[in-house]
This record gives structure tokens, sequence and C-alpha cells, in this order.
């Protein structure tokens, strides 16, 4: 790998490109997906749910298979089909016996889904910090933040490789509390020989388009939890319909929805777990040929992957040190781009600040949950209740989303001379 710089002028002030060309779309789906595809359309039956209690509770055909061969490769006693991972957090949430007023540690340094879904069922999302090197959620943090109102914890496997897990359900189990994982970004990583999302009390994966493995839209709940299991297949094909037939007597958030997948997805979903070791094997590949590349260059971090774990890479994630470099990562991001790297991010997320939380209105327009009697104290959403995320956000985190492109050797080596290029011009961005 060449890691020469190139010191001709920045393309951001006339001079050449150091890439000039686009880069290949990441794109798994093959001629396997489409033959599954067309046999289940020319099969008549694109779904075989019934929302009553009976055989086709469970979905057809394609939707069985899949779930039990998500079981097999993940090794967990239940898979529980979704059709947005959205949708499995929602049912999650609802699996757990949260009640109204009850709060439920998140991250803030995520999609807005994973707090989004406590707040459906009128429970109070409480914004733990994050590691600074891994991004996931600061077990201490989740532990200064645990009040007489906390029922649960969300942890989510940002970018690519597991939350610290054992540290967080000893902490559960101490305070009498339920984990979920959030693994959307990190189907395939492994934490301590298992699959990311299967070591809490419920986890899992987003099948979103631009996942390692997709059926356009989707999601796989994970448990081995046989009570739990049953609430979220419960909550996923309209609960209050099937609960007296079923002979559940626990009404708790049976509040059902239509969160079923189709027979087209799962059949495609059937074929892309095929490939999601070797999907995961050439990320990881692209990941270590960046590392080799971008080593040495001041004022850059590159990933660090938590020991005993894997990182599957949907972002390559780093840190820049602004005051080593003397450059805004404004700049830097300019410059990048202007060189032709695509995908860069300045920041990713800070949740608490958005404007639901910052104005504390979901529900209609007078504030609730968060007004009404259910919430038993004031929650803080200001900001500095989470220095460490919202530094990252604001000044210093820089994400590259390998998700986005099929990338080669040589489409590396192209990223990486950029990199060098900017790194060599930094005085000219001054």
């Amino acid at each position: 790998m060449s890691t020469q710089s190139n010191t001709d002028a920045l393309a951001l002030f006339g001079g050449p490109k150091a890439i000039d060309r686009a880069f290949v779309r990441y794109n798994p789906i093959g001629q396997e997906e489409v033959e599954a595809a067309k046999a289940v359309v020319e099969s008549g039956v694109l779904s075989q749910f019934i929302g009553a209690w009976g055989e086709d509770f469970l979905g057809g055909p394609r939707v069985r298979e899949f779930e039990r061969k998500c079981e097999a490769y993940f090794g967990v006693k239940h898979a529980i089909t979704v059709n947005s991972w959205t949708s499995g957090l929602i049912a999650a949430v609802g699996a757990l016996d949260i009640e109204p007023g009850d709060e439920v540690i998140v991250s803030p340094f995520t999609m807005c889904a994973s707090a989004t879904a406590i707040l459906h069922w009128n429970a109070i999302p409480v914004f733990a910090d994050i590691e600074p090197d891994t991004f996931c959620l600061d077990p201490r943090s989740v532990e200064a933040n645990i009040t007489p109102q906390t029922k649960a914890i969300m942890a989510v496997d940002i970018f690519g490789q597991s939350a610290d897990i054992d540290a967080l359900m000893e902490i559960a189990s101490r305070h009498n509390l339920k984990v979920i994982t959030d693994t959307a970004q990190a189907p395939g990583a492994l934490y301590k020989g298992k699959y990311a999302g299967t070591v809490s009390h419920v986890g899992g994966f987003s099948l979103n388009y631009h996942k390692h493995i997709h059926t356009g839209e989707g999601g796989i709940l994970v448990t081995d939890n046989d009570r739990i299991a049953d609430r979220l297949r419960l909550i996923r094909n309209h609960a209050e319909a099937v609960v007296g037939p079923m002979g559940e007597t626990n009404l708790a958030n049976m509040i059902g929805y239509n969160f079923r997948l189709g027979e087209i997805e799962c059949a495609i979903g059937l074929s892309q777990l095929n490939k999601l070791e070797a999907l995961v094997q050439g990320r990881q590949r692209v990941a270590e040929y960046l590392n080799r590349g971008l080593a040495g260059l001041p004022g850059l971090r590159t990933p660090k992957v938590r020991e005993g774990c894997t990182h599957v890479y949907y972002v390559y994630p780093m840190v820049l040190d602004i005051a080593q470099l003397g450059v805004s990562r404004a700049r830097i991001v300019e410059a990048l781009t202007a060189e032709g790297v695509a995908g860069l991010a300045a920041g990713y997320v800070n949740v608490h600040m958005l404007p639901m939380y910052q104005k504390k209105i979901a529900y209609g327009s007078r504030g609730f949950p968060w007004s009404s009697e259910i919430c038993k104290r004031e929650v803080s959403y200001a900001k500095g209740v989470c220095p460490v995320a919202e530094e990252l956000h604001e000044s210093s985190f820089l994400g590259f989303a390998m998700c986005l492109h099929d990338l080669s050797e040589a489409d590396v080596d192209l990223i990486v001379a950029a990199f060098h290029k900017v790194w060599a011009n930094l005085e000219a961005l001054k």
C-alpha cells in the first residue's frame, strides 16, 4: 500500500482530486435473492399471517424457516422477524412489561428510534454517557443514572461492535433491571465468543437496506426467554385480539400491531443470512487495510476494538485531536470531500438534543408524558448531561460510512492517499 503524501495543491484550492471516480455501491443482493423472491411471487403466497390465534398466527413457511435459520445461526432459542428494526425495538420494550413513567436508560449516540421506542410506551428515556473510544454506553454513567424508577437499560452496539454487555448485565442484576441490546449495526459481531445482541434479555438486528444484510426493510428479535418471546410475537401481531384464545392472562402492554415481515422479505433473508459471515470478513479486511494506511497520521485516532470482541464496521469511526491538528473538523471534512472521499460524517447524533427532548413535547402539545403525574421526577436533557457524546458530536468524531460502498484495496489506496494529501497540507487549511 502506498502512503506517499501527495503534495499537490488541495482540490479545495484548485488542485487535482485524489479520487477521480465513484466507488461501487454496496449491494449484497444477487441472483440467489432474485430466484428466492421469484419463487414466492409464483407461489401466490406473499404473506400467511392471520391476526388471530391459530396455525397462521406465526406466519407462512418462509417466515418460519427464516426464523429457525436465524435461531441456529445466532445460537438463540427464539428469533422473531419484524417489518423494521424500529418495530423490533418497540416490541422489545413492550415485552418487558414496562409501565408508563418507568425510566429506561439509553445512549444518546444512536439513531433516534432507540429512544423513541421507549417513549412509545409512555416510559421516560434517560440518557447515559458513552465511552470515548468505543462510543457505546459507559457502564459507570449508566449506574450513576439509575433511580427507583429505572426498569431497563438499552445498550446500543454502535457502528459495529458490542457494548460492555457483561458490565451492563451485572449492573442490571444488582438493580433488578432488564437489558435490551440494539444491535442494528452489528450483526455478526462477536462478544467473547457469542454474537453481539444475544447476551442480553432481548436483542436483535436491522435488515434495513444499507445494513450488512438486508431485506429492504425488516428486523430480527432474539431472546432465550420463552415468556419474552411469546410477548414479542403477540405485540407483532394484534395482541389484543389474540390474548384471549391464546390463554394469556397478563394484559400489560398487549396492544398489538402489524409488525409482520412478509414471505418475500424472509425468502431474501434466507439467502442473505448465508452471506453474512463472508460480508463481515470482507468489511473487516477493508478496515484493517484502512488501519494500516492511516496509522501514524498525527491527530487521527483509528477505531478501537474491545478486547475479546470483533468489529463489523457499519461505520469506520475515527476521532480527531483538534488541538493537535490546529484545524477544525469542518475544514478537514471539507478538504477530504473535495478530494473525493464520499460518506464522511462530521459528528453523529445527540438524541437528547433533538427538539422533542429539548421541548419535552411528544404526545399532543402539552408535554406528555413528562408533564403528567406518571413522570415521577424532573428528567434533564440539558446540554452537559452527556459531555463525552456531546464533545464527539460537536467537535471531534469523524465517521466513514463503510456501509455505502463495496470497497476494493485499490479504492482504499485512494482513500488513504486523500487523507495523506490533506494531512500534508494542514498548514494551508489553517
